[in-house]
């Protein structure tokens, strides 16, 4: 019953949420985001100028004619501005409703409050970013073939040609109009959004079924007050009867935003929304170790792990519903979260619990011999010719693990002391971020209580799955079953109901599965709901990159044990919307628990970077905390480190630098950076040709349009793409990377302006540890001064003295003379390493490469750099 109404539930909060956005109106959403998106005059910014001339007029200086209109035209723009505020929250209703992300709720009334304002606006947002991205805006036409209404909505079908590259799918949301129109000519005056519901075959194209909201519009979040509207009631008329024309174009696909909205609507059902509202954990005083793991695995964790890794995994023993994991740069948070995996399948308790306890298990039920047979049977399907799994699974005992690729690893073996197995569900906000763990797995696989390696049944569900992975990827899965089944007419029988029905394939392959990989996105997709075994644990790889409702969409699953993996002092969530971004709409669960004080395990031993590149981010982003692992200085010590100007760190000024920014684009550039960075590749690669070969150097700029400068450059220069020898990327696109060799280019220098983002401190940790043997800083040491944190790691470059002006032409700084002069002193390395390290230990670990918009802000130097790995602007 309990079921039954959260189902009821979570179909009316769905139904809400598309009347909302399916009201809205298109020309209304452009005009408050162009709004937004333009320079912001302050008050305060208005006041200083009108003193500043004030003074001089005071002083006997009196205004030019220049001078007064300047002085009208900001005070014009600054009306402006303010009006055009009032306007939008008056049309939207909602700006008055939005209040800032707290650190904890008083109930859930307060959280939903919060939270729903503020997913509206990023869906605006998201509405209106996502198409002005589109270099060209297509219009298709549509006949309507029917019209039906239901549930207070309408319905439409119609055909329309899907051309080769292009897709319209399920919960894409489109412009419908009866007219087309392009921007800045006469607006439509009939014109609506529509949600698509389904899209099948219709003779030669497809046929679409689409759902609009044509009741009127929502002044404010309330449904229940709707305001008439002409221009809904007008495509109402125009739609009603069949074989009308009209015009449509895919605006985004709804179907992320819509989940995360569902699941906070309805995080009153889950089993701990009292932690997450007050962010307050379990008392831990009289905590002890309620899970147990073999003699065997803890020798293996002992010794295959450092302190805080081991650390971390038996936290995930404890009965805690949440544990959160720190894994800074270079620390091993991959090879941690396997760790998890071979104690968290294979572990037991130590006494029987109650529901509060991590899982909820009952007296093992003694079966007769015959019995006990057929479990055994069914768990161990490689001792029969036909795999009896297909048509039933078993119950009770294990599931039987078996190989999914062709390693060496061994099948686990069927053993008597674990009467429950463990289902976990692992997810990340990214598809590169998710399939790097699923690619581990399948290499190393995990460890049973004899710590033998084996690799578990896994599936990896979900769009753009890696090629590397995709043996274990559904849809392959899919194929391999449909084809069995088409060359046996017993596999029918043995597929059970629904044959070669793709739906109960698909459920039958999760079922079975015990660890499945999904994106935080996929993991509330309708194929969940179907599972006959909910998951027992959910693990969230880059779960400080995911805004809070993000995360909350796998939770929805009914999992009892929560594991958040991330490192808030890297990237941030990816949000467009300003206002839901300046309301704290980017701030992750992870972060919100973490400053509310709940306890978080840090990984604090790294493996990546050589001392002299740790030193700074340890001290400036970790309050001193990272220690080297064992050898890291002599794995990280490199032939190119005998020039100071080579590394391990080092700053260039290239102090003639100018940043433009390219018409039409809301990036940066910096033409004198990008040549000096390839002069400057150009003599690492000669004197040390094996960087070339081993494509163990990155170029990383804050900024899109740098990144393409710097690979149109490239070409010209070295006559060869860059993809082949360099990887040349966005701080968003590099996270979770490492390579040899980093060069940084910071892009911003001016005499006056502000460096925009590139002032976040999360993109600067990012961007300077990627290397493992030099980081290479380039930027105009004067403009970067401005930044509180730029200016201490300028005065750090200073005081190690590998801090560089550079002038046209860079020939002569790299000259054989000049580098002569620039030989870095023997001991000198190691003695300033030894000074940033005298009370840090060294203890023996696995090292792990951690596997990995936001928009420019400050002084209206907007750059709209987003990610999805080098994707902005």
């Amino acid at each position: 019953m309990a079921v039954d109404k959260e189902k009821l539930q979570e179909e009316s909060v769905i139904r809400r949420f598309y009347q909302i956005v399916l009201s809205w109106d298109y020309f209304r959403l452009l005009k408050d985001f162009k709004a937004n998106d333009s320079p912001f005059i302050s008050l305060s910014l208005f006041l200083s100028i009108y003193i500043y001339f004030f003074h001089f007029q005071y002083f006997g200086f009196f205004f030019s004619i220049v001078e007064i209109l300047t002085l009208f035209r900001i005070w014009v723009c600054f009306q402006k501005q303010k009006n055009s505020e009032k306007e939008g929250a008056a049309a939207a209703g909602s700006l008055s409703t939005l209040v800032k992300v707290k650190t904890r709720y008083k109930d859930v009334d307060d959280y939903i409050s919060t939270y729903e304002p503020l997913i509206f606006e990023e869906a605006k947002s998201q509405i209106i970013k996502e198409k002005e991205d589109e270099e060209v805006t297509e219009w298709k036409l549509g006949v309507v073939k029917s019209y039906t209404e239901g549930d207070g909505f309408h319905f439409i079908e119609f055909p329309c040609e899907i051309n080769e590259g292009e897709s319209i799918s399920q919960n894409d949301l489109l412009l419908l109009s009866k007219d087309k129109f392009v921007d800045g000519k006469k607006l439509p005056t009939v014109y609506a959004f529509a949600l698509v519901e389904n899209v099948r075959k219709f003779s030669e194209t497809r046929l679409l079924r689409a759902r609009l909201y044509l009741a009127g519009e929502f002044s404010h979040y309330d449904t229940d007050s709707v305001k008439s509207c002409p221009r809904l009631f007008n495509m109402r008329s125009h739609i009603c009867e069949s074989e009308r024309q009209l015009y449509f174009m895919k605006m985004c696909s709804l179907s992320t935003i819509a989940r995360e909205y569902l699941a906070v609507r309805t995080i009153g059902f889950l089993p701990y929304k009292d932690l997450i509202l007050n962010a307050v954990g379990e008392n831990s005083s009289t905590e002890a170790e309620r899970w147990k793991i073999s003699i065997p695995l803890k020798e293996y964790v002992e010794s295959t792990f450092n302190q805080y890794q081991r650390e971390a995994i038996i936290a995930g023993l404890s009965p805690k519903a949440f544990v959160l994991i720190q894994g800074p740069p270079g620390t091993g948070k991959t090879q941690t979260i396997l760790g998890l995996l071979s104690t968290i399948l294979h572990s037991s308790p130590t006494r029987v619990q109650s529901k509060n306890g991590m899982f909820e298990l009952k007296r093992e039920v003694q079966l007769p011999i015959e019995e006990k047979r057929k479990h055994w049977s069914l768990a161990s399907p490689w001792l029969n010719s036909v795999n009896p799994r297909d048509s039933l699974m078993p119950k009770d005992g294990d599931d039987g693990f078996f190989p999914t690729t062709g390693n060496e690893l061994k099948p686990e073996a069927v053993t008597s002391s674990r009467k429950y197995r463990v289902r976990i569900l692992v997810c990340a906000p990214s598809n590169s971020a998710l399939d790097e763990i699923v690619l581990r797995v399948l290499n190393g696989g995990v460890h049973d209580e004899c710590d033998r390696p084996y690799t578990p049944n896994v599936v990896r569900i979900g769009l753009k799955a890696h090629h590397s992975i995709k043996q274990v990827a559904l849809d392959e899965l899919v194929k391999g079953k449909r084809v069995s089944a088409n060359k046996s007419s017993t596999d029918k029988q043995s597929n059970g109901p629904g044959g070669n029905n793709e739906d109960s394939i698909r459920a039958a392959l999760l079922d079975e599965a015990t660890i499945v990989f999904s994106t935080l996105s996929f993991s509330g997709s309708h194929i969940f709901s179907k599972l006959n075994r909910s998951f027992d644990v959910v693990i969230i790889d880059e779960a400080a990159q995911a805004v809070e409702p993000a995360t909350l969409v796998p939770l929805a699953n009914q999992c009892k044990k929560v594991f958040l993996v991330g490192d808030p002092a890297q990237l941030p969530a990816t949000v467009i919307s300003d206002v839901a971004k300046n309301h704290g709409y980017g701030t992750s669960l992870f972060e919100r628990l973490m400053q509310a004080g709940y306890p978080v395990k840090m990984l604090k031993t790294q493996y990546r970077m050589h001392p002299e590149i740790r030193s700074f981010p340890s001290s400036e982003f970790y309050e001193g905390a990272l220690v080297d692992g064992d050898d890291v200085k002599m794995r990280t010590q490199r032939d190119w480190h005998q020039y100071r100007c080579f590394g391990p760190f080092c700053f260039f000024d290239v102090h003639e630098g100018k940043e433009t920014r390219p018409s039409g684009s809301g990036s940066w550039i910096n033409a004198e950076e990008v040549d000096f960075v390839l002069f400057l590749y150009q003599k690492l690669i000669t004197r040390y040709p094996t960087l070339k070969s081993g494509n163990q150097v990155a170029i990383i700029s804050p900024y899109r349009q740098q990144v393409k400068l710097f690979q149109k450059r490239f070409e010209e220069t070295f006559g060869v793409s860059s993809q082949e020898i360099v990887d040349i990327c966005t701080v968003d696109g590099c996270q979770g990377r490492e390579k040899d060799v980093a060069i940084f280019s910071c892009v911003r220098a001016s005499e006056d302006k502000g460096i925009g983002f590139v002032e976040d401190i999360r993109r600067m940790n990012v961007g300077i540890t990627r290397a493992k043997s030099a980081v290479l800083v380039v930027g105009s040491a004067s403009t970067l001064r401005r930044s509180e944190q730029w200016n201490k790691l300028v005065e750090s470059a200073e005081k190690r003295d590998c801090f560089f002006q550079v002038s046209k032409p860079y020939s002569s700084f790299f000259s054989d003379e000049n580098l002569t002069s620039m030989k870095a002193k023997i001991g000198e390395q190691s003695q300033n390493a030894e000074m940033q390290d005298v009370e840090m230990p060294h203890e023996n670990a696995v090292a792990d490469a951690d596997q990995a918009p936001a928009e420019d802000y400050g002084d209206g130097d907007g750059d709209a750099d987003m990610d999805d790995p080098g994707d902005d602007d």
